[in-house]
């Protein structure tokens, strides 16, 4: 029996899509070259916008015509669209699914593929390490709090031994992927006792408390785990996608001791007007964000930045989006993930917020910030 896995979306469904292989591979099977030559296919899915997720019906509707010709072919569905549908309280998404996609014989739960599957690696150089899954941050444009669930942190010591077995087989560079990356560790901590943690090592140290708004956040063990990877002999670690309002000092000066981390850091923005942070429910100011660009760069000169920017979100006007346009004029981005707002539903965004940029807007918002960043 033989198995092929079609991935969408981000680095952590990459991720998934590793274990995902090993958990087959357990089974027995063989992975195939492509579609033509699978018993199974496994489609690992992304909703983070509407375009993704139409992706993946094209896919199954093509795929259906195989399904007719050989009966034993199946079509497994998992990642963020299954997330969503079983997170749904009330089950109806569950059952609109299984009405939508009639040719999908299985609709796999993520979670049910678990971290104790050794992942299945093609490439020898790069690895990509999960540390944490979920989101705690209910951004109103966000479906990753849906279809993922609440942040919930691996053992610290895991993911050293992982880091450290990566290590011995040759690996030189390594991704520590989360959600919200800087905030691992939140819920290792437990409630009333954040003035001391102990590492797996015995070592007790205080977690580290961004203060944001005017108040202490939440605990995070980031910084510490992020040093305890940089001291293995990694030529280059990176960490994605990190949030600004948990960016600690910190953090910043475990960046500046070790040059092995990558000093092209992800920061998402999202957007440079104030309001629109507001109505996406994003924790800081353009000014919050251009401070903290500035204090990283006092600590670690040579840092550059790329983002990730939403243009035509409900209610943007050409000024709002002007902002966002001076903002990346100010930080000079290197890359800037740029993508037209969708409603996705189950959002607040959606749910409350007119969709009101025509989709020919967006695009000439879009392609004037990309032509900026890229061009």
């Amino acid at each position: 029996m033989r198995y092929f896995i079609k991935t969408f979306g981000c680095q952590a469904n990459q991720a998934d899509s590793q274990r995902i292989a090993a958990l087959y591979q357990a089974r027995g099977y063989t992975e195939a070259k492509d579609y033509d030559e699978a018993d199974v296919v496994v489609i690992n899915t992304c909703i983070v916008r509407q375009s993704a997720e139409d992706r993946v019906y094209g896919l199954i509707k093509n795929l259906a015509s195989k399904k007719a010709q050989h009966p034993q072919f199946k079509i497994v569905v998992t990642g963020c669209l299954v997330g969503a549908a079983h997170r749904e309280p009330t089950g109806a998404r569950l059952k609109d699914l299984r009405r939508l996609l009639p040719d999908v014989d299985e609709f796999l739960p993520i979670e049910e593929v678990g971290l104790e599957n050794v992942p299945v690696r093609t490439d020898r150089r790069h690895a990509l390490i999960p540390i944490s899954n979920g989101c705690n941050n209910m951004c109103t444009y966000c479906i990753v709090p849906f279809s993922r669930g609440q942040e919930v942190s691996r053992p610290f010591d895991e993911i050293i031994h992982e880091a450290e077995h990566l290590a011995q087989q040759g690996y030189t560079e390594i991704t520590l992927l989360g959600q919200n990356v800087n905030s691992y560790g939140a819920d290792l901590v437990r409630q009333g006792e954040t003035e001391r943690h102990e590492l797996p090592d015995g070592t007790h140290i205080e977690p580290v408390m961004v203060k944001h708004l005017g108040r202490l956040r939440i605990p995070t063990l980031f910084p510490y785990l992020l040093e305890a990877v940089a001291k293995l002999p990694f030529k280059k670690i990176n960490f994605i996608s990190s949030n600004p309002w948990d960016f600690s000092d910190e953090l910043i000066a475990v960046i500046a001791r070790h040059p092995n981390i990558n000093r092209e850091i992800h920061l998402p923005a999202q957007s440079g007007d104030n309001e629109i942070l507001k109505r996406m429910n994003r924790w800081y100011t353009r000014e919050e964000y251009l401070d903290l660009i500035q204090k990283i760069k006092a600590r670690v000169p040579e840092a550059e930045f790329t983002t990730d920017i939403i243009v035509g979100f409900p209610g943007e006007t050409e000024a709002q989006f002007e902002q966002t346009v001076d903002l990346c004029r100010r930080v000079k981005f290197n890359i800037a993930y740029i993508s037209m707002y969708s409603p996705r539903k189950g959002t607040v965004a959606a749910a409350k917020l007119a969709d009101d940029i025509s989709r020919a807007e967006k695009k000439r918002r879009w392609e004037a910030l990309n032509e900026l960043v890229m061009g």
